[in-house]
């Protein structure tokens, strides 16, 4: 399944709005080792480690979206939704403050 946050940035600061998301998501979700390895300029491969099991996904940068995909086992399902929404939460408010000028 496919997520897609919005924004209008640059595609570099685009790019560091992701790298301020996960670096606050990852410290506020320790817990669940949060991994996040750049695959090209705009394409991270992420992962995470929830009851035991671990969960893949990517973060991909397009020029008007970011696009978030997250592949859970079956029996992580019910965590999904969350987990995205965590993720877009921590996202639109390192856009928010890219766009205010704190970035």
């Amino acid at each position: 399944m496919n997520h897609e946050v919005p924004h209008d940035l640059e595609m570099s600061l685009a790019h560091r709005c992701v790298e301020k998301a996960f670096e606050t998501y990852s410290k506020r979700f320790a817990d669940y080792s949060p991994t996040m390895t750049w695959a090209s300029e705009n394409l991270a491969k992420v992962g995470f480690c929830a009851k035991g099991l671990k969960l893949g996904g990517s973060i991909e940068i397009k020029p008007k979206t970011i696009q978030l995909e997250l592949e859970v086992p079956f029996l992580l399902r019910i965590f999904k939704s969350k987990a995205l929404e965590v993720i877009e939460e921590e996202i639109r408010m390192w856009v928010g403050k890219a766009k205010s000028g704190q970035l």
